[in-house]
C-alpha cells in the first residue's frame, strides 16, 4: 500500500503530494496525521495523508521511503475536509498545507499538547492494617478507607495539602496502587435555563421553511431585533439531531459566545462544544477532540469553528452574517460564509444565515433567488421596536452645550436610572481621547512606527497606537515647539465613563472595549455582571452592539451616530446602518418599552433616518441604487494588492511597475470583448502609508461582474503568485476596509 502525503512545511516548493510506502501492519488512511522521513537528511517531519493507493504508479519503487507512524490513532481530517482543502487551494490560491492547518488545532502539530490524564490512587488491600510513624501517610490511608473508593491525587491534596510526598512513599511501599483516566479540559459557562417557549406563527413558519430546504441550499433569515432568531436556531438544531446529523453555529464576536453557549447548553447539555481563540490551548485541543470523537455533535464558535470536524454535518448557522469578522485576514484569506457554502454542498447539508441587518450582498442574493428568504417581521410577544430620537448636536452646540451628552440623552438617562432600569451607551472608539495635539503649533502626536495618530489613555497617562500597539508616556510639553499647550481632542469610551460619573454621581458603570477585555475571562465577567444588575450603565464599543439580550435595558444612547458614515469605504453607509440598527435593538427586549437616542451632526442624512425607523427595506433600496449608479459591489468587484517594504522610494517604483504589468495581464485575460470590464486600476500609497515600520503601497482594481470575471481573477492571482517573494503583503477581494 502507498500513501500520497502533503508534508507539513509551508513553502511553495514542497506544497505538493509526495508518495510514501505504508509498512506492513501500519493502518494508514486518508486524513491521518503522520510522521515520516523527508529530504536528503531524512529529517523527521509531519504530514497529512491525502489518499491511499494499492499501486504507487512509479517504475522504481525502491526510492520510496516508509511512513514511520501515525501521530494519533484516529484520522484528524474528514474526507470532506480534504476535499474542502483542495477547493480552498484553488479558490484562494493558497498553499494546500495552509488550508489543512486551518482545520486542526495548532497545538496538535509538533506534539505541543497531549490529552490530559488524571492520576487516581486506591488501597492495594483495603482490609490491611497500616502502621506508620508518618502522620501524613496515615492520614492518606485513613481518607481512602473513609471514602471507600479510589480518589484522584488532586482531590487528596485538596483535603491534605502536603500529601504529595506521602502518596509517592505509599506507592513505593505497595500500600497504594494507581491508575489514570482521560480528562477533557472544558471551558466553563453559565447555563441560562429557561422554559421552552411557544413559537410565534412567524417562528413556526421559519422553522418549516428551513426544514423544506433542499440539500446544499442556503436560506437568509431576516428578522428584526428581538424577533426570536435564536429560538429558531435552537429548533432547527433539534431537528438536525433527530435526523442523526450535527450542526455548526458561528457567532461573530467572542463577546457573544457566553450568552449563546448559556442558552444552547441549557437545551443540549454536554452535546455542545465551543471553539474560539480565548480558550486555553488545552481547552481548545480537548474541545476539538470531543468533536472529532463524536462526543459533541453541536459546535458553537467564532470564525475558525467553520472547520470543526463534525461528521454527518447537516446544518450550519451563521448568526449576524453581515459581520466583517467572518473574513480571515491571514492566509488562507477565506470568508466563513464561502467555506460554509462549500461544506454544505459537499455534505448535503443546509446553511442558515441570520441577521436583523443582512449584508447587501446576501439580501441581493435572496431577492434574486440564489438564497431562500425567510422573514421575522415582528418582535416576540408583540413588543414594539424601540422609539428612536435623533439629537442634533449642532443645535446643542449653538445653545451652549459643548459636552459629550445632549440634553435629551441626559434627561432620558436620568429617568431611566430613576426608574430602576439599565442603559447602554455606545461609542465605537476606545481610549480617553482619539488624538493629542498642541494648540500652539498644531503638532499631532503620531506613532513612530505607523502613519497614524496615537490615542490618549487617561488611566495609564499614556498614548497608544491602536495599530502596532506602541505605547509611550504623555509628554508634558509639545515635542515640536516645546510649549506646554497639550490638548486632548475627540472622545473615547474612557471619557464617556468619566463624564457619566460627573453627571450622575454614584452611578455604577461597566466599560467593555478592547482595553477592558484583555484578560481571558473578561468578556463573560463583564456581561454576567451587567446581566445580574451589578451596574446600571454599560459603556462600550461595537462589542455591545449586537446579539446581547438584557431584559432590564430600556435605553440605548449612541454618542456619535455618524462616526463611520464618511469613511472612505464603499461599505460605510451599510456598516453605519447595521451598527446603529443593531445597537438600537438592545433596548426594550422585555415588558418595558425601549428608547434610543442617536446623537449626530448630520441629522438629515438618509442612512440615519432609515436606521432611526429600523427600515431595512427602505435602506436597501436606497443603497443598492447608489451602488448600481457608481458600479460598486455587488455589480462590480474590488481587488486590492497590498505591498510593503522599508524603502519608500523603491516600494513606490515597484508598485508602479507592477501596476503596468498587471494591467497588461488583465487586458490579455479579458480579451478584445472584455476591455470595458476593467473599470479602474490605480496604484498609490495606501491610505495608512506606514504600519509597524513598514511602508505600504496598493494597487486597486475594479472589475465589472461579467462572465469574464473568473479568468480576470485567475490572472490577478497568477500575477501575485509569480511575485510572492517580492514584498506582497496580501491580496484582498472586496477588502473589509480600504485602509
Amino acid at each position: 500500500m502507498f500513501a500520497k502525503v502533503i508534508v507539513d512545511i509551508a513553502h511553495a516548493a514542497v506544497d505538493r503530494a509526495f508518495t510514501y510506502r505504508i509498512p506492513e501492519g501500519l493502518d494508514v488512511r486518508p486524513g491521518h496525521h503522520v510522521l515520516l522521513p523527508f529530504g536528503q537528511g531524512d529529517h523527521i517531519k509531519e504530514g497529512f495523508v491525502l489518499s491511499v493507493m494499492d499501486e504507487s504508479g512509479l517504475k522504481d519503487e525502491s526510492i520510496l521511503k516508509d511512513v514511520l507512524a501515525c501521530a494519533e490513532p484516529y484520522t484528524v481530517l474528514l474526507p470532506e475536509q480534504l476535499a474542502l482543502a483542495e477547493w480552498m487551494q484553488e479558490a484562494y490560491h493558497c498553499l494546500l498545507v495552509d488550508a489543512l492547518r486551518a482545520m486542526i488545532p495548532a497545538q496538535l502539530r509538533g506534539g505541543r499538547i497531549h490529552e490530559k490524564r488524571e492520576r487516581i490512587v486506591f488501597l492495594s488491600d483495603p482490609e490491611a492494617d497500616f502502621v506508620s510513624k508518618s502522620h501524613i501517610q496515615k492520614d492518606v490511608v485513613d481518607l481512602l478507607k473513609k471514602t471507600g473508593q479510589p480518589m484522584s491525587v488532586g482531590d487528596i491534596r485538596a483535603f491534605l495539602p502536603n500529601a504529595g510526598p506521602a502518596i509517592t512513599a505509599l506507592l513505593k511501599k505497595g500500600v497504594l496502587s494507581e491508575s489514570s483516566f482521560t480528562v477533557f479540559r472544558r471551558p466553563e459557562y453559565t447555563t441560562q435555563a429557561d422554559a421552552l417557549p411557544v413559537l410565534t406563527a412567524e417562528q413556526a413558519a421559519a422553522l418549516n421553511a428551513v426544514d423544506e430546504l433542499e440539500p446544499g441550499q442556503t436560506a437568509l433569515l431576516y428578522g428584526v431585533t428581538g424577533s426570536g432568531k435564536t429560538e429558531v436556531y435552537l429548533r432547527c438544531i433539534e431537528q438536525c439531531l433527530q435526523a442523526g446529523k450535527g450542526a455548526i453555529v458561528l457567532v461573530p464576536e467572542i463577546a457573544l459566545t457566553p450568552q449563546t453557549v448559556g442558552r444552547f447548553s441549557a437545551r443540549f447539555g454536554d452535546r455542545i462544544a465551543v471553539l474560539h481563540s480565548r480558550l486555553s490551548p488545552g481547552e481548545r485541543f480537548d474541545e476539538w477532540r470531543r468533536i472529532r470523537l463524536g462526543k459533541a455533535p453541536i459546535v458553537i464558535g467564532a470564525r475558525s469553528a467553520i472547520f470543526a470536524p463534525v461528521e454527518e454535518l447537516g446544518l450550519i448557522i451563521i448568526d449576524e452574517e453581515h459581520e466583517s469578522s467572518y473574513q480571515s485576514e491571514t492566509a488562507p484569506r477565506y470568508h466563513a460564509l464561502d467555506i460554509a457554502r462549500r461544506r454544505i454542498r459537499n455534505c448535503g447539508g443546509k446553511l442558515l444565515l441570520g441577521s436583523a441587518t443582512p449584508s447587501l450582498l446576501s439580501y441581493y442574493r435572496a431577492l434574486s433567488g440564489s438564497y431562500r428568504l425567510i422573514e421575522l417581521k415582528h418582535r416576540v410577544g408583540g413588543r414594539p421596536l424601540p422609539t428612536v430620537s435623533i439629537a442634533d448636536m449642532r443645535a446643542e452646540f449653538l445653545n451652549g452645550n459643548n459636552g459629550i451628552f445632549s440634553s435629551l440623552l441626559l434627561s432620558k438617562l436620568g429617568a431611566c436610572l430613576k426608574g430602576g432600569h439599565q442603559a447602554m451607551l455606545f461609542l465605537n472608539r476606545r481610549g480617553y481621547s482619539t488624538f493629542v495635539s498642541c494648540r500652539a503649533c498644531g503638532y499631532v502626536l503620531t506613532c513612530d512606527n505607523c502613519d497614524i495618530s496615537m490615542t490618549y489613555h487617561k488611566a495609564q497617562n499614556a498614548v497608544r497606537c491602536h495599530y502596532c500597539g506602541a505605547k509611550k508616556p504623555l509628554p508634558p510639553v509639545c515635542p515640536n515647539c516645546g510649549k506646554p499647550f497639550i490638548k486632548y481632542f475627540g472622545v473615547g469610551t474612557e471619557q464617556v465613563e468619566e463624564q457619566i460619573q460627573s453627571a450622575f454621581p454614584g452611578t455604577s458603570t461597566l466599560r467593555m472595549d478592547a482595553d477592558t477585555v484583555a484578560r481571558r475571562d473578561a468578556y463573560d465577567q463583564i456581561l454576567s455582571a451587567f446581566g445580574r444588575g451589578d451596574a446600571q450603565i454599560l459603556i462600550g464599543t461595537q462589542m455591545i452592539a449586537k446579539g446581547h439580550d438584557f431584559p432590564n435595558v430600556t435605553l440605548v444612547g449612541v454618542i456619535a451616530a455618524d462616526t463611520t458614515l464618511n469613511f472612505p469605504d464603499f461599505r460605510s453607509a451599510e456598516r453605519t446602518f447595521q451598527l446603529l440598527t443593531q445597537v438600537s435593538g438592545r433596548a426594550g427586549r422585555d415588558k418595558e418599552p425601549g428608547q434610543v437616542v442617536m446623537q449626530t451632526y448630520a441629522p438629515d442624512h438618509p442612512v440615519l433616518r432609515f436606521a432611526a425607523s429600523q427600515d431595512y427595506a427602505g435602506f436597501y433600496q436606497y443603497e443598492i441604487a447608489q451602488r448600481k449608479k457608481c458600479l460598486y459591489p455587488p455589480f462590480s468587484l474590488f481587488i486590492r494588492l497590498l505591498l510593503s517594504g522599508e524603502n519608500e522610494e523603491e516600494l513606490i517604483q515597484r508598485g508602479k511597475d507592477y501596476a503596468k504589468a498587471l494591467e497588461a495581464d488583465l487586458r490579455a485575460a479579458l480579451g478584445a470583448e472584455g476591455q470595458g470590464d476593467l473599470l479602474l486600476l490605480l496604484a498609490a500609497p495606501a491610505p495608512i502609508a506606514r504600519i509597524a515600520g513598514q511602508n505600504r503601497y496598493q494597487i486597486l482594481v475594479k472589475l465589472l461582474r461579467t462572465k469574464r470575471l473568473p479568468q480576470a481573477l485567475h490572472a490577478v492571482y497568477d500575477f501575485e503568485t509569480s511575485h510572492r517573494e517580492d514584498g506582497f503583503l496580501k491580496i484582498e477581494i472586496n477588502p473589509q476596509d480600504m485602509f
